[in-house]
């Protein structure tokens, strides 16, 4: 009895020095579990950034802009994060998100690491490639604020403090008891977290790299497809010239259904290097603003004759649908592609839909316009599903489809900054829905045709550079019977002897665009109007993605036909004349000023 009179009458005592002590403690602990909230937060976000830069790193290595844009835009479905960005190795910025109502990134990359401004995190992690840097990706996210958790650190200081009062009078052995169970609920807590954020980890990084193998996969085609397109091309024109030169000097009519058989032959190999490149991403596209209703509805009769008899055909378009800005032709053949899948889809007949709809901004995509194919067919697995936009994957029979249907849709879409997405199922039917950009610029409207004066080409003397002995040869007897004066030349360097001759005539200069030697077709093109300004200038390439750096100049497609030649050979020098006459003469040998245009090739500063 005379021991707990004594420990009560020290109680006072005990509880100051208790409250004394925790208060040491609850400092010390604040400062413990304030540092490791800010070591855990950062380790979990420089995990989602090494993530990123790995998803990144094929985007950086090909300066692929669209496709980096795509997967930090993916960090929009996760609501922590408040602004991310990718930057090439020069530290300029390469892609970014910012959630709404927050800061953008910085334009300059911010040093490696990671640091604390306040209530926010930034974390800066380096994109590698084969041991190297090759850029640098920054994550923000927004963290407890700090009086919250200092709150939190003196409620748990007080929480000890009741504990204590609890332990001086119910007995040490019985709150030692309740500590130990506490603590083992909270790390059974703490390892049931930590195991399912693991988890969480493994799946996104097998996504993650799922998604890489297949980015490159999809790469590495486009890079062979391209590689063979310019040769297949080549060869495709040269037949076609010659068909068209026996066509020409062949007076047996029975011969004429032969020729055209052949060019029909000629016309499916370039329709079939042209579905491949879109699928690649590698097509020229030659965008301009498009009315969509105008376009479709012109195609009623195309898609009608493409389908049968036993098939409906609907066309349902939105009044004021917005316009886009695309590449006519790969539209109306994306369009082709999709109706002629859908009818073989249905073997007992159905029903075609083709609409078109205006889609608002959602969140940070901006106005879109969706065309939809939709048929009652057959529907697909989900096994065939995931593979459609393959090339040469086809279900279809042996010679009944060649399977770039869907892939010149997939790769069309996508350089046109669209997407697009497949709702089927097996019984259900199949709707196949194009997303594309909404423009501000305006339709213009359709150009009256010109008759073709065949004439103008008499007596003109024109420069035919092409590397390619065989098309040169067929090109220059085509050239020569329209009334052409052909001047050769197999490559920019010898086109170029002739062009600074001052005393030599050129009218007209006709030149392919990819060329063995130092020079292309368009750096010959930049050169010949410095020498020689106003002279008309017509390019052709079969492939070649150096066409969109320069403007002004006429490009013609291979494989062609003369009559197409001749057209376009005839508007350029109608252009010419219509300026000043004088483009076959060499101006006079003033110093010039060369500047360095977008796409990085030589230009005169004085270019119109």
């Amino acid at each position: 009895m005379t021991d707990l009179a004594g420990f009560w009458r020290h109680t006072p005592r005990l509880t100051a020095l208790a409250v004394a002590i925790l208060l040491i403690a609850g400092g010390l602990m604040a400062m413990v579990s304030e540092k490791a909230y800010r070591d855990e937060r950062a380790g979990d976000v420089e995990v989602q950034a090494r993530i990123l830069a790995a998803t990144v790193t094929a985007a950086l290595s090909f300066n692929d802009r669209n496709a980096a844009g795509e997967y930090v835009a993916a960090l929009s479905a996760s609501p922590e994060f408040e602004a991310a960005g990718v930057y090439d190795g020069n530290g300029r910025l390469f892609a970014a998100h910012t959630a709404g109502g927050m800061l953008p990134v910085p334009q300059a990359a911010e040093p490696l690491g990671h640091h604390f401004d306040g209530d926010h995190l930034t974390v800066t992690v380096p994109v590698m490639q084969d041991g190297g840097a090759i850029g640098s990706v920054s994550l923000r996210t927004q963290v407890e604020p700090f009086a919250r958790r200092a709150e939190r650190y003196v409620g748990m200081a007080l929480l000890l403090a009741m504990t204590l009062l609890i332990v001086l009078v119910l007995g040490a052995a019985q709150a030692a008891l309740t500590r130990a169970n506490r603590d083992l609920a909270e790390q059974a807590r703490d390892l049931s977290a930590a195991n399912g954020a693991l988890n969480a980890e493994i799946a996104e990084r097998e996504k993650v790299e799922a998604a890489l193998r297949q980015s490159q996969k999809m790469e590495a085609m486009g890079q062979l497809t391209g590689g063979i397109a310019h040769d297949f091309n080549n060869l495709l024109q040269a037949l076609a010239s010659c068909l068209q030169l026996v066509g020409r000097r062949a007076k047996e009519p029975s011969i004429q259904p032969l020729l055209e058989t052949g060019h029909q032959a000629i016309d499916r190999g370039a329709k079939l290097v042209q579905q491949l490149m879109a699928f690649a991403r590698r097509q020229t596209l030659r965008p301009e603003p498009m009315d969509v209703r105008d376009r479709l509805l012109g195609m009623a009769d195309l898609l009608t004759r493409a389908i049968r008899a036993d098939i409906t055909l609907e066309t349902q378009v939105e009044p004021g649908l917005w316009p886009v800005e695309v590449d006519p032709t790969q539209f109306e053949l994306a369009i082709l592609n999709l109706a002629v899948n859908a009818r073989d889809a249905m073997p007992e007949g159905g029903r075609l839909r083709v609409t078109a709809r205006n889609r608002p901004a959602i969140g940070a995509s901006g106005d879109l316009v969706q065309v939809t194919v939709a048929d009652t067919g057959t529907g697909m697995e989900p096994e065939v599903k995931a593979r459609v936009f393959e090339p040469f994957f086809t279900t279809k029979e042996v010679g009944k489809g060649s399977g770039l249907g869907l892939a010149q849709v997939y790769g069309f879409t996508r350089q046109s900054s669209g997407r697009v997405e497949i709702d089927s199922a097996p019984g259900r039917g199949t709707a196949v829905s194009l997303f594309l950009p909404r423009t501000a610029k305006p339709v213009a409207a359709p150009a009256a045709e010109r008759a073709l004066d065949t004439a103008r080409g008499a007596g003109r003397r024109l420069l035919l550079v092409e590397d390619d002995p065989v098309v040169g040869s067929m090109v220059a007897a085509a050239l020569d019977e329209i009334g052409y004066a052909v001047l050769r030349a197999a490559n920019a360097e010898e086109a170029l002897g002739l062009l600074t001759d001052g005393d030599l005539r050129i009218d007209l200069l006709f030149s392919d665009v990819v060329m063995p030697g130092a020079m292309n077709g368009v750096d010959l093109a930049h050169t010949a109007r410095r020498l020689r300004p106003g002279l008309p200038v017509v390019l052709t390439t079969g492939y070649s993605e150096d066409i969109a750096r320069i403007e002004g100049v006429r490009v013609l497609p291979k494989p062609y036909r003369v009559g197409a030649l001749a057209e376009l050979l005839d508007a350029a020098l109608g252009e010419g004349d219509a300026q000043d006459g004088s483009s076959g003469k060499m101006p006079p040998r003033d110093p010039l000023t060369l500047t360095l245009s977008p796409g990085g090739r030589g230009d005169s500063s004085g270019n119109p």
